[in-house]
């Protein structure tokens, strides 16, 4: 009965193992989130939320949406999408050429072929009055003396 429940394990994580993505990759990426002003409360269709300049660690596999938010400002959607990426890609040829086809599903399944795009998201609030927000350095073009 332990040598079965032994043969069992070892198959169980054999499969596992030719999901090159997954492991490399890992199923979550860094996610940056700017505004122009910062301190922007900002709310994603996931869940999470934060305020801007952000850094999270965010699910590859679904995109989202994200709502921005800061009092005088008109409020802003931004969609992101997952998409297969120039990395994910190799790891899915790799895994269909060596790993074989339950590679290729545990990857394409768990979302580790895909980046969320764009990263960094940046976005610029616009102000109620419909002033886009100020820039950081507001110098003025110097004059043109006429």
């Amino acid at each position: 009965m332990k040598s079965v429940l032994t043969i069992c394990g070892i198959a169980a994580v054999s499969l596992l193992l030719p999901a090159c993505a997954t492991v490399t990759r890992g199923t979550k990426e860094n996610f940056v989130i700017e505004s122009m002003p910062s301190d922007v409360d900002v709310a994603l269709s996931t869940g999470q939320t934060c305020k801007t300049p952000c850094k999270m660690k965010l699910k590859r596999k679904d995109g989202f949406t994200a709502t921005f938010t800061k009092a005088g400002y008109q409020p802003l959607e931004a969609k992101v999408k997952s998409k297969i990426s120039g990395g994910g890609a190799a790891a899915g040829a790799g895994n269909l050429l060596i790993g074989g086809i339950i590679g290729g599903v545990v990857d394409g399944s768990s979302g580790a072929l895909n980046d969320l795009k764009p990263n960094p998201l940046k976005v610029e609030l616009v102000a109620v009055d419909g002033a886009a927000a100020p820039a950081a350095d507001a110098a003025a073009a110097p004059a043109t003396g006429e």
